[in-house]
């Protein structure tokens, strides 16, 4: 059986997918890009500032579902530029001081309304 988590403090999802689902006392969280959840609208346009969005987007819905950041088990990092990947991981890194979890970062062509990063995670009740 699945669990669907849908919370106001992150943005609604944009497609036919929900925030996360728990299913066998695991969270997936879908990606999230830098959305405001009240407006619906990019917060920033340097990527120091849409990767603290996104990263407080997924806390928002991993604290909906009942857990939090130490629970993370993995995470996939997207971004519209690898350039950018050294600034990415210092907020990252803030949010995992100790023990981080599994991880792979990728450049994309393009993200959802051409965000500059989208970060999704897996963690654990």
């Amino acid at each position: 059986m699945k669990l669907i988590v849908r919370t106001s403090d992150a943005p609604e999802a944009i497609g036919p997918y929900s925030q996360a689902v728990i299913h066998n006392g695991i969270v997936y969280c879908s990606g999230q890009i830098p959305l405001d959840p009240v407006t619906m609208e990019f917060v920033g346009d340097s990527i120091e500032d849409q990767t603290s969005q996104v990263m407080k987007n997924l806390g928002a819905v991993l604290k909906a579902a009942g857990t939090n950041f130490g629970s993370v088990l993995k995470c996939s990092i997207f971004l519209s530029d690898m350039n950018d990947f050294a600034k990415v991981n210092e907020i990252y890194a803030g949010y995992f001081p100790e023990n981080p979890p599994a991880r792979e970062t990728v450049a994309v062509k393009t993200l959802p309304k051409n965000a500059l990063v989208e970060i999704s995670c897996i963690a654990a009740l």
